[in-house]
């Protein structure tokens, strides 16, 4: 930690890559591995352009099921260090960028500011028709989700129709819209990868935090970077694929140790 807190003193440019995992510290489910189950069905069963296509009814249940459950979570400590290291270190001309995988806004609310959310935001919502992107924080987002959503395996689907999901409140149109995320098969917005290629290129200092590193693109930025020699250091429970080729790893909850990675090093006072 020593030697790692060495070069946070020295890093101009840091970089985030934050996963399920410091959500996971946070109590929000990751829908990964033995267990993480919504009903019957895992994330991919759900999160995909053809599941919306047969039955947006249940992926909607599914999706509020998320947003009501994050009215009850909270940012960690693990959030809060990034986002208090980002407010201190600007005031010395660093930068501090969050790239994360998540779609929770729990960094916005620990206050981080400078953030690329990779595949995109539970509380933005996408037309099907005219591509209109909102942000909507409703609780239920429309009626016929009210007390929808049971995450019990015996919990029967409420096929509700589809004149009675969400609709698009742009001037006349009307038409269904979707969660404003990236499901499984589709592309990151090529904006957002611009943006992220941008941090990257400029990056001294990366922090892998709570991610697997087998979700692409995102698994491959950390090797890149560490490939023409810029430090990586993981905060994550267990070792991933990748963590023989990083500079640093430190295993356990990531709110314990970036509260230590990334508070005021005495070389900042003179700074």
């Amino acid at each position: 930690m020593a030697a790692f807190r060495e070069e946070f003193s020295r890093a101009r440019n840091i970089v985030v890559l934050s996963g399920a995992g410091i959500s996971a510290e946070s109590g929000v489910p990751t829908f990964r591995g033995a267990g993480g189950f919504w009903r019957r069905w895992q994330a991919q069963d759900l999160a995909t352009p053809s599941a919306f296509k047969d039955n947006p009814s249940l992926v909607w249940e599914f999706y509020h099921y998320r947003r009501e459950v994050m009215l009850s979570k909270f940012p960690n400590a693990g959030h809060k260090a990034v986002a208090e290291c980002e407010e201190r270190l600007k005031t010395q001309g660093r930068n501090v960028v969050v790239i994360t995988q998540n779609i929770d806004e729990l960094h916005a609310r620990a206050g981080s500011k400078n953030i690329i959310e990779l595949h995109g935001n539970l509380f933005k919502t996408r037309c099907t028709k005219c591509g209109n992107i909102e942000i909507n924080r409703d609780s239920p987002i429309c009626e016929a989700l009210a007390d929808k959503g049971a995450p019990d395996p015996d919990a029967k689907d409420a096929k509700i129709p589809v004149s009675q999901l969400p609709r698009c409140m742009k001037g006349k149109c009307g038409a269904l819209i979707r969660p404003h995320v990236v499901w499984f098969g589709e592309c990151l917005e090529e904006e957002v990868l611009e943006k992220t290629q941008k941090e990257l290129d400029r990056c001294d200092l990366c922090l892998i935090v709570g991610t697997s590193s087998v979700v692409y693109p995102a698994a491959m930025f950390a090797p890149q970077l560490a490939g023409r020699g810029v430090t990586v250091a993981e905060f994550n429970l267990e070792e991933t694929p990748a963590t023989n080729s990083f500079g640093y790893h430190f295993q356990g909850p990531s709110g314990d140790f970036l509260q230590v990675a990334l508070a005021p090093h005495p070389s900042e006072s003179e700074s």
